[in-house]
């Protein structure tokens, strides 16, 4: 089964997710995470495999919260 993706980038002064090939816009990297957070246990509820992933420094990614083994809502 495919996962579905939500990808927390940098966009400027601000922050964006996208996610099938849309981008929504967030003013920091914690409200795009949260929301991305929140959609991706939404759509693990409806069994689909969902992850978030943030973009860092260089390109390079890491995985922020994967629905079923990340608790929810998420600390912080």
């Amino acid at each position: 089964m495919a996962r579905n993706k939500y990808y927390v980038l940098s966009n400027g002064g601000g922050w964006k997710v996208r996610h099938n090939d849309k981008d929504y816009d967030f003013a920091t990297q914690a409200e795009a995470i949260r929301a991305s957070v929140d959609a991706a246990h939404t759509s693990g509820k409806q069994g689909i495999d969902s992850q978030v992933l943030v973009q860092g420094q260089g390109g390079q990614w890491r995985t922020e919260w994967t629905y079923g083994n990340d608790p929810y809502p998420p600390k912080g």
